[in-house]
């Protein structure tokens, strides 16, 4: 008995000080990954200078730029193994064309970071090799996502946030598809698209948490009229992970049916979050069908009962959100009033949006704005 309470009390410390060495040790394996997927960036930028200027010598002839490309992928590949393929070869031709300047993301990362003394973001071009100086939280596989957007003002939002969220690239992938960008801006003007592609999402207001629609492709629901509320939410929750990253940054989840009483009256609230951006309650109703006054009216009761009952002095006022099928703005104005700054109504879709799609939607909204 005295042998093993002597080895259980030795273990003690032991085990402490393995798991402080640990993470010494994968924080460095982790920062020298991140070096060389920097440095490696730079690289790729330099063979696409060089490729750039000897194809100009040949005075950009199609075929001769197609038969270096050849030529010079099957001796890279010969000699570094994979990684330069034709196609890998042309990206990274297309990356020194498309970053021949700085990345939009210094300037707007810059004011963020420079006070940290442990970030190694970097903002300048090195002065001997005019190579500019990329996010250590972006690899080759996101400025291949990157370059697929043709819109530079959407590519700038879209690199800002990847670097400042470390966004995975499958999750850049997705934020893309989803239009992410075009969900933001919307109901913005021109100042306000201008800021949003030079700077990333700002949170400020209850509404610059709020995106329309929400998509919700990663739960494999149908579109269909015989989803009923108590599924969807199960599948929300199944999902949270995904859910809180439509949702957006600052999503904190703190409950699910959460019940209040009113005398001998009971309601539940779908689901409750906390935003720790906005520093307040977020509440928010799950339903099925297009939205009408009465799930504006219950909304309202759950946030009101939350700011008189739920949150402190340290806290901000509660944000209602009402997930719809369809919604309509007028009828949320009007019935709400002075309580439209708090909450808010957003359609929902369970796949990705086309092109098409949101431009349709886009006239919509400048249509409300004009008339």
């Amino acid at each position: 008995m005295k042998k093993r309470l002597k080895s259980n009390i030795i273990s003690a410390p032991v085990d402490s000080l393995y798991f402080r060495i640990s993470e010494h040790i994968d924080s460095a394996r982790q920062s020298v990954q991140r070096t060389v997927d920097t440095e490696m960036l730079k690289a790729y930028w330099k063979i696409g200078r060089d490729i750039v200027e000897a194809e100009q010598k040949g005075n950009s002839r199609a075929e001769y730029g197609q038969s270096l490309i050849s030529e010079l992928s099957q001796k890279l590949t010969a000699r570094y193994g994979k990684g330069f393929s034709q196609t890998n070869v042309r990206y990274i031709r297309q990356f020194y064309i498309e970053y021949q300047r700085y990345s939009p993301i210094h300037h707007a990362l810059r004011d963020e970071f420079e006070e940290c003394a442990n970030h190694s973001i970097q903002h300048t071009v090195c002065a001997e090799s005019q190579t500019p100086e990329f996010s250590p939280n972006l690899g080759w596989t996101h400025y291949r996502e990157l370059m697929g957007v043709v819109r530079k003002d959407a590519r700038s939002f879209y690199e800002i946030e990847c670097s400042r969220n470390n966004w995975s690239a499958r999750e850049l992938k997705r934020q893309i598809s989803s239009l992410l960008f075009d969900r933001l801006s919307k109901k913005k003007d021109k100042a306000g698209l201008l800021k949003l592609s030079s700077k990333g999402q700002e949170l400020i207001k209850p509404e610059d948490a709020i995106k329309e629609p929400l998509i919700l492709e990663f739960l494999g629901l149908p579109e269909s009229h015989k989803l009923n509320e108590s599924k969807l939410e199960e599948s929300l929750i199944n999902n949270l992970q995904n859910f809180i990253l439509e949702l957006g940054k600052g999503f904190a989840f703190i409950a699910r049916q959460k019940r209040i009483t009113l005398d001998s009256d009971h309601f539940y609230i779908d689901l409750v979050f906390y935003h720790v951006i906005l520093k307040c309650y977020v509440v928010a109703d799950i339903k099925c069908k297009k939205l009408n006054h009465s799930d504006l009216g219950q909304m309202q009761l759950y946030v009101n009962y939350f700011d008189q009952e739920i949150k402190t002095e340290m806290d901000n006022p509660t944000i209602g959100l009402v997930l719809c099928t369809e919604k309509n703005d007028a009828l949320v104005r009007y019935t709400l009033g002075e309580k439209a700054k708090q909450i808010f109504a957003s359609s929902y879709q369970f796949h990705l949006p086309t092109v098409a799609e949101l431009e349709a939607e886009l006239k919509k909204e400048i249509m409300k704005l004009t008339s």
